[in-house]
């Protein structure tokens, strides 16, 4: 048994958010397992860019209130206790709601994210 430091909080890095986000790392196995393990804090109004993962991801709020989409599809709200599987490949985006701040862990395998443009006002539009 190993008992891990704590890492230091880190800002997410701007061309991958439109706005101030913080990563906490829980976890990150070494190869075969690779398990990516983060805490993630969105302020109001922020979100990612669209984005894929290659081996998908499990998201599981723990509070505030945020958004998630996938391409072509509805925004939805998105509230503590929800968990959100996107699958491997599927482009997407997920963030706070305009009034309130968002936490989540985000769980997957790997580093293979692929990146694509930011969420447009419009895109991002919350729901009624």
């Amino acid at each position: 048994m190993t008992i891990l430091s704590t890492q230091p909080t880190t800002k997410g890095p701007a061309e991958w958010f439109a706005g101030d986000v913080w990563f906490d790392v829980v976890a990150r196995a070494e190869e075969p397992g690779r398990a990516r393990v983060n805490t993630v804090r969105f302020a109001p109004w922020v979100r990612t860019a669209w984005h894929s993962h290659a081996l998908g991801q499990t998201l599981h709020v723990t509070d505030g209130l945020g958004l998630v989409q996938s391409r072509g599809g509805e925004v939805v709200v998105i509230r503590p206790g929800d968990v959100i599987w996107t699958p491997r490949g599927e482009e997407h985006w997920h963030g706070a709601a305009p009034d309130n701040f968002l936490v989540h862990t985000a769980i997957r395998k790997g580093d293979e994210t692929s990146w694509g443009n930011p969420v447009t006002d419009e895109e991002y539009g919350y729901p009624d």
